[in-house]
């Protein structure tokens, strides 16, 4: 079953968190990650506003963990680490 990859994020350093998205965007593709929504328009409606939400569809929440854990995507997300806090989530798709 697909999953959803939902990363809310306030990026501090707008430099090195560009760095970030240009390296992990080829690892997620490479493991099956499509993005739907990338720092689009948005309403918030309850919580904590971040400026940016991304949403990856995945074949499942398998692929979408070994991606987070991939070695390729640690290195990218090196560059995230102080330049941004985030909030990451993977959730199951119900079937249609």
């Amino acid at each position: 079953m697909s999953a959803l990859w939902i990363a809310h994020v306030n990026v501090t350093d707008p430099e090195a968190y560009g760095r970030y998205a240009q390296a992990a965007g080829p690892v997620i593709a490479a493991h099956g990650g499509v993005f739907l929504a990338r720092a689009s328009r948005y309403v918030q409606l309850e919580g904590n506003d971040r400026a940016r939400n991304v949403v990856a569809r995945f074949p499942s929440v398998e692929h979408a963990v070994a991606c987070y854990n991939s070695p390729e995507y640690q290195a990218a997300l090196d560059h995230a680490r102080d330049a941004a806090e985030r909030d990451l989530v993977v959730v199951e798709e119900n079937p249609a």
